[in-house]
């Protein structure tokens, strides 16, 4: 089938558009761009595997060797974070599915394999029984938490046990996921941030807000992790409840789109002037909603498929850099409430921008689960 001309030109302007800025970044860990240029930061930072899961998505596409050995630097660079468990978080998932899992799934490099294995074991460590949750942060007052981003954590878990065939780690991923459909995705489709449990009976406490306006406001990316996560845990599970957990976030996330189908941070604040837009929850969401439409059936399946064609068109037309800035995607919104990175480009937007242009181009994403005639 034939790719569409305004997907090959997106693909094109982003491809040309990584390997200049990999000139300058090389092997580092971008996060927000500021006047221009990515900031670079620790390898142990949650952002730390987007920009070589960039790298990933145009080799898998071009064959690009260059793209590939800086991406292998990379995350050779997370070694000392892997063996480290001071330094490690919830968002293993994040860093390892798009290092070493996505060079397992192009090169079948067995260093790869070992360590997106040690990864899903530190992860699988972090889970309360009591509360059949993924504990977020590790500060003491924060031993309940568990937040609606770990959803895209859960890919890890999953292929871990498809590797070994040992479910444990299956058993993990379907107990989280289980819990944040009960607890995160609520009725009508929006997301609580973070979620505190009693870590020892594990029940409910409160909401907070976290990233968004209000405790129970609608933080833009957190529906679109809650839609993204939940369609992934279906794909890894076929349990139906993801699926209709899925449904609902995205139901939700599309109806209150503004007209160039862009959020803006929140979908619940008191008034929207002046208030900035998340492009990359609109990345995110798009991703998401191919799977999602995929996996959909009837007129659903079609609903899906189109909105997340309109919000990838709009990102290229209304949203995207020019040459003057490093990055793809204009105006993300990181984290509102902390000040971080208000109105700029994100490095997770790029990602999950390029990730939609790539199955658009006819690629799986890392996330996905191993067809079945290909599990090793």
């Amino acid at each position: 089938m034939k790719t569409e001309k305004w997907v090959v030109d997106a693909w094109e302007a982003a491809s040309t558009k990584v390997k200049s800025t990999s000139l300058r970044v090389g092997s580092g860990f971008p996060h927000g761009s500021h006047d221009g240029q990515y900031q670079l930061t620790a390898p142990h930072y949650w952002t730390a595997g987007f920009w070589p899961g960039l790298l990933w998505l145009i080799h898998q596409e071009e064959q690009n060797d260059g793209l590939r050995q800086l991406a292998e630097h990379c995350e050779e660079r997370l070694d000392p974070v892997l063996h480290n468990i001071d330094l490690q978080s919830h968002d293993i998932g994040f860093m390892w599915t798009l290092t070493s899992i996505a060079n397992w799934k192009l090169t079948h490099n067995p260093a790869a394999r070992h360590r997106a294995l040690t990864a899903a074991s530190h992860l699988a460590g972090r889970f309360n029984l009591k509360g059949r949750f993924i504990r977020a942060w590790d500060q003491p007052e924060r031993t309940g938490w568990a937040i609606i981003d770990c959803m895209m954590n859960l890919p890890l878990l999953y292929w871990a046990s498809e590797q070994t065939g040992d479910p444990r780690f299956k058993h993990i991923a379907v107990a989280h996921a289980t819990t944040a459909v009960q607890h995160f995705i609520r009725a009508d489709g929006s997301a609580n941030h973070v979620v505190c449990f009693d870590p020892e009976t594990g029940e409910r406490l409160s909401v907070r807000g976290g990233q968004g306006y209000a405790d129970e406001s609608a933080w833009a990316r957190g529906a679109s992790w809650g839609l993204y996560g939940s369609v992934l845990s279906y794909r890894h599970t076929g349990i139906p409840d993801f699926l209709a957990a899925a449904e609902r976030a995205a139901d939700f996330f599309i109806s209150h789109l503004p007209e160039d189908k862009v959020p803006y941070w929140d979908f619940r604040l008191p008034s929207f002037e002046h208030a900035p837009r998340d492009s990359s929850a609109a990345a995110i969401t798009a991703t998401g909603l191919l799977d999602l439409a995929n996996a959909a059936q009837g007129d659903k399946a079609v609903f899906y498929k189109e909105s997340a064609l309109s919000i990838l068109q709009s990102l290229g037309e209304h949203y995207r850099a020019d040459a003057s800035e490093e990055a793809i995607l204009l105006r993300g919104t990181g984290n509102l409430p902390g000040n971080q990175n208000i109105n700029r480009p994100l490095i997770y937007g790029d990602y999950y921008y390029v990730e939609a242009l790539s199955k658009l181009m006819g690629h799986s994403s890392f996330w996905a689960p191993a067809p079945a005639a290909s599990k090793e």
